[in-house]
């Protein structure tokens, strides 16, 4: 993958044509975001644009949510030479923390959690996740993060669905994705219209 010609014109979004398709059937997610970041050029830029709309803000901190936000995350962060801050499923860290439940796109109960010695007033946080799909996830980080009297910045994805908790998110919150408005309809129709000729 990272051998693959990438023209020098690239267009926001160029690399969602790289993630692939669902072969496993309802239990999982209806595409896999991933594979775009074996592409060293498609995570370049997916970052850059994400950051896109973020130039002017102070952000302190980039938080990720367990466990795919953690790679989108730590990018971000190293771009801007911020730290990352792990948002974690409940019960991974061995150290006092503060929980939130919340009801994921599968429906099920999780709950996330967040350490205690980081966030505080005036710590300006920028979160991230790989999809925000109903916006459950992102809520109760957003939560955590308001718990402990620290700012959200703003919310990144590589998509957000106009689900009512993704409109929500952009209703509510700074926020940036990688979906150019053409594609944002195959998005909430969960079909990308590359997946006829992925390979």
């Amino acid at each position: 993958m990272d051998t693959l010609t990438v023209s020098p014109e690239r267009p926001k979004g160029w690399y969602l044509a790289l993630m692939a398709p669902n072969t496993k059937g309802p239990a999982f997610a209806w595409l896999d975001p991933s594979r775009l970041y074996c592409n060293s050029q498609a995570l370049a830029d997916c970052v850059k644009d994400l950051l896109g709309p973020f130039h002017d803000d102070s952000i302190d901190i980039v938080a990720g949510i367990d466990a795919m936000g953690f790679i989108l995350g730590a990018s971000v962060a190293t771009v801007l030479g911020k730290g990352f801050l792990a948002i974690r499923k409940a019960g991974h860290l061995c150290v006092d923390t503060q929980t939130q439940n919340y009801t994921d796109y599968t429906e099920r109960e999780k709950t996330i959690e967040v350490r205690l010695d980081v966030l505080k007033p005036g710590v300006r946080v920028l979160l991230v996740d790989q999809w925000i799909q109903t916006g459950g996830t992102m809520k109760a980080a957003i939560e955590l993060v308001e718990k402990q009297g620290a700012t959200v910045v703003g919310v990144t994805a590589v998509a957000i669905e106009n689900t009512e908790g993704g409109k929500w998110i952009k209703k509510n919150y700074k926020f940036s994705h990688c979906i150019p408005e053409e594609l944002q309809n195959q998005i909430d129709n969960n079909y990308l219209n590359s997946f006829k000729t992925f390979n």
